[in-house]
């Protein structure tokens, strides 16, 4: 029973998602973008967003047992660029993109992480009072390929995280990681070097 109970809740995840795609043209989805429980997808109309083939999003608690607070949810105002790379997966997250958001390929995210680029209201009480949305500072994120974001990570705007860079669970990213290092804290400093030697697959990848 438990069997024909997920293949039914795959099958509608993913008609839901055939419909998402046809009624929103802005948002171009790779081959076998898998669903495990429904998104939120809040994309303007002229916003330009991509995701790349093999990803996959987790919004149901069963299908992650590390606790998920809420549903993935994907927000790109208008002309915002939002861009994830193949291979990547992504359990309760929340993206929202006002200018720009590059994720690399095979970016693993613990739950509940955060990337934002926006400060979503003005520091300046003044402006705040006004609802002043000019005065909110945005500045592009960029996430290299193969970044593991350990759950409950918030990504500020204006980051850059190199290649292969670890980032420790609960962590607030408020500068620029670089590759193939070991972060963690609030906020978060370096820890160490990966110290990984590069798997011999990647080095020497299969030909056909």
């Amino acid at each position: 029973m438990f069997g024909i109970r997920h293949r039914l809740a795959v099958a509608c995840y993913q008609g839901w998602l055939r419909y998402y795609q046809w009624r929103n043209p802005q948002v171009r989805f790779g081959n076998n973008v898998r669903l495990k429980g429904l998104p939120i997808f809040a994309i303007a109309p002229s916003a330009n967003v991509t995701i790349g083939n093999d990803v996959t999003f987790i919004s149901h608690p069963a299908a992650n047992l590390v606790g998920l607070s809420k549903r993935c949810s994907l927000a790109a105002d208008s002309e915002a660029r939002l861009a994830i790379g193949e291979g990547s997966g992504f359990s309760g997250v929340s993206i929202y993109c006002t200018t720009e958001i590059v994720i690399g390929q095979f970016l693993v995210c613990g739950g509940n992480v955060s990337i934002w680029d926006t400060d979503f209201h003005p520091l300046d009480y003044a402006a705040r009072r006004r609802n002043d949305r000019g005065a909110i500072v945005r500045k592009p994120v960029r996430i290299g390929d193969d970044v593991f974001l350990g759950a409950q990570v918030i990504v500020l705007k204006g980051v850059q995280v190199g290649d292969r860079a670890v980032v420790a669970a609960g962590s607030v990213v408020t500068r620029d990681i670089p590759a193939d290092e070991i972060w963690g804290g609030n906020p978060a400093r370096f820890l160490k070097k990966t110290d990984q030697p590069r798997p011999a697959i990647l080095e020497n990848p299969p030909t056909a």
